[in-house]
């Protein structure tokens, strides 16, 4: 079997679930995942019977909201804010292992307050196969809730789906990854409003320099920073080093420092124990 045609059985079975639907109600975060299920989801079921939510709240940046509403336009399709206050949810901002688990918990239960408010039969999210292979607590919250993941039940890979996406003309077909802020942190360490806008800041310098897949992790008053070890050699440019250090101390950080390994998704799961992982592994 050719790649191609892999691809045309994957998205058989994909319009299959999702035509079983009727109507839906998708976690939009205008990423790679949820823009590509957003857009079958409108071809499969139609505009009237598909609704995107996205979450606004301290744990994103003001940017991801406004890409997410501007693709919302683009595809034409209803599309709502639901505001959600993280830090508020008991266990949250201690930052422990699950702490993904009880932020999916509530923001999905809120999506499902909106779908049965609105007639929707189902809450869709974006994760994919991929995302059964790394320390994922918020998806044991997402099936203890009754969230359909229509990409994972379908077999598709985010390769997959980066695919298709260009076969579509859409934009986010090579937008990098990206998590929620609250990721930045070692577990343990307590999450604050001032701490998440101090990365939020601290990110927004690498993004304007023009980095496109980086992190700022936060260890106290150190920065720790995250980049494609392509991009590393950006940094031997001593003018550009010291003005970013600056900049970076500036936003709140004491001291600045280069990761030598380069952008790891999720690398703040590299100290967990395995029987952790295995614990929340859906």
């Amino acid at each position: 079997m050719t790649k191609s045609q892999g691809l045309g059985q994957k998205l058989q079975r994909l319009k299959s679930i999702i035509k079983n639907m009727s109507s839906a109600v998708v976690a939009f975060s205008g990423g790679v995942d949820s823009t590509f299920l957003l857009k079958v989801c409108l071809e499969f079921l139609g505009s009237d019977n598909v609704l995107a939510v996205t979450a606004k709240s301290a744990i994103h940046p003001e940017w991801e909201l406004q890409a997410a509403e501007r693709l919302a336009r683009m595809l034409g399709v209803r599309h709502k804010i639901v505001k959600t206050e993280e830090l508020e949810i008991p266990g949250f901002s201690d930052n422990p292992p699950e702490r993904c688990y009880y932020c999916k918990k509530e923001v999905f239960g809120k999506l499902l307050d909106t779908a049965r408010r609105e007639g929707f039969n189902v809450v869709v999210d974006g994760s994919n196969f991929d995302d059964t292979r790394d320390f994922r607590p918020g998806m044991r919250a997402t099936a203890e809730l009754g969230i359909r993941s229509p990409l994972k039940e379908a077999g598709f890979t985010k390769d997959d789906i980066r695919a298709l996406s260009k076969e579509m003309g859409l934009p986010t077909w090579n937008k990098p990854s990206f998590a929620c802020l609250s990721s930045r942190f070692p577990y343990g360490e307590k999450i604050t409003l001032e701490k998440l806008e101090r990365v939020a800041r601290a990110e927004e310098i690498l993004r304007a320099l023009g980095f496109s897949q980086y992190r700022v992790r936060s260890h106290g008053d150190i920065a720790r920073i995250e980049v494609q070890p392509e991009d590393m050699e950006r940094f031997f440019d001593r003018e550009l080093r010291e003005d970013t250090a600056a900049k970076i101390k500036q936003a709140g950080f004491k001291y600045v420092t280069l990761d030598l390994l380069g952008y790891r998704s999720g690398s703040m799961n590299e100290v967990l124990e395995g029987e952790q992982k295995a614990l929340w592994k859906n």
